[in-house]
């Protein structure tokens, strides 16, 4: 008998915002594949039905919403949960805390959830006191109502142990690996620096400006990401590339290659991302070969283990580690290899989506179990590394 899955909290499928939204354009076709009925639930203007990897088995469902930057993850939340208490799927799949608020709904209708949990999102420097209050409520729901939990990061799954008691699955995300792309026009492969980023002060942006500021001006400096609605670091980005001409801003780059090529002729990759568990973007960078400068926090650690240089975000350190490995070719080669290396073995798309359907399959046998047994547990779940 085909066991149906819906997956809520994304843009929608397929769309190319961010990691989450990654992870489903994979994750959805290979429980396709497997046998599953699935339904992305999404939001108006935000998926390309037109893109030719689209898989039609895939049933991408668009409901309403408040499209503003406070209120869009509740409301679309909020009607994707009542149109699945309707359809009646066997199990959710839930992307993001903030939704944790609807998972009383799903469970009064007998739904089991499998919730990925995301990272500390009330611990983010962009998010004002509102935010974070609405985010670590939506956490406390999550641990109360959701049935299992997915942390994309061990250090992640001791943070939800220790604040909420919680065990559950140990999914991170996988990277392409892009075969040999050609050099980007305008760069020298191996030459230049490369930030891809938000501008969001937790990843580290306004200590690049400042290290970049430090460089000689004949390093060449690829900027890739904005935040999305303007503002002071833009603003700054758009100096620096104005005032120096071996600075490049590219704004957000559409162009999936692209952004892969980037990566895979860069010099060095600066990634100051420090909250949010496993990063997709480092990983990505990693399966490219990206030689990797990171901020040292006990996350980009966990996924780079020995392939990547740790820089306290200090202007001056960012600005010496960068240098070092770009004017040094063998230490370039050899973090490139580490990088593909730790990436092959770690964080590939096929292990990441076998994971998720075997936490899906437990998650969905649990509630079955409970209902034949009543005096049965909630699913506690043992910790797994699903990769």
């Amino acid at each position: 008998m085909q066991r149906s899955v819906a997956i809520i909290g994304t843009r929608g499928y397929p769309s190319f915002y961010g990691g989450f939204e990654t992870a489903v354009r994979k994750l959805a076709p290979y429980l396709a594949d497997q046998g599953w009925g699935v339904t992305v639930y999404g939001r108006p203007g935000a998926v390309r039905p037109e893109d030719p990897g689209t898989d039609a088995r895939v049933e991408s469902r668009i409901t309403a919403g408040l499209d503003t930057k406070s209120l869009s993850t509740l409301s679309f939340g909020l009607t994707a949960v009542l149109d699945a208490v309707v359809r009646k799927p066997d199990v959710v799949l839930v992307m993001n805390v903030a939704n944790g608020f609807w998972l009383p709904l799903l469970k009064l209708r007998g739904i089991p959830t499998l919730v990925n949990v995301d990272g500390i999102e009330w611990e983010r420097a962009k998010w004002g006191r509102l935010a974070k209050t609405i985010f670590r409520a939506g956490a406390r729901a999550t641990a109360r109502w959701g049935t299992s939990m997915v942390y994309d990061a061990r250090a992640i799954a001791e943070r939800w142990r220790q604040e909420f008691g919680l065990e559950g699955f140990v999914i991170s995300y996988g990277g392409d690996e892009p075969g040999t792309l050609p050099a980007p026009e305008g760069v020298t492969s191996g030459r230049y620096v490369l930030l891809v980023a938000r501008f969001v002060p937790e990843n580290s942006i306004w200590e690049f400006i400042e290290a970049v500021k430090l460089l000689p001006k004949s390093t060449p400096v690829v900027i890739v990401g904005s935040s999305g609605n303007g503002g002071e670091m833009d603003n700054a980005v758009k100096t620096l590339a104005e005032e120096r001409p071996n600075v490049q801003w590219l704004g957000h780059v559409h162009d999936h290659d692209h952004l892969l090529a980037l990566w895979q002729h860069s010099g060095v990759y600066f990634h100051g991302h420090s909250v949010g568990g496993t990063n997709p973007a480092l990983v990505q960078a990693m399966a490219c070969g990206a030689p990797v400068v990171a901020r040292d926090t006990v996350y980009n650690r966990e996924v780079l283990q020995s392939a990547g240089i740790f820089v306290q975000p200090t202007a001056p350190e960012i600005a010496f580690a960068l240098q070092q490995v770009l004017k040094d070719p063998a230490r370039q080669e050899e973090l490139s290899v580490q990088a593909k290396v730790r990436a092959a073995t770690a964080y590939t798309w096929d292990g990441v989506c076998r994971a998720y359907e075997q936490a899906l399959e437990e998650t969905l046998d649990a509630q079955v179990s409970k209902k034949l047994h009543p005096l049965h547990g909630r699913l506690a779940g043992r910790e797994r590394l699903r990769r």
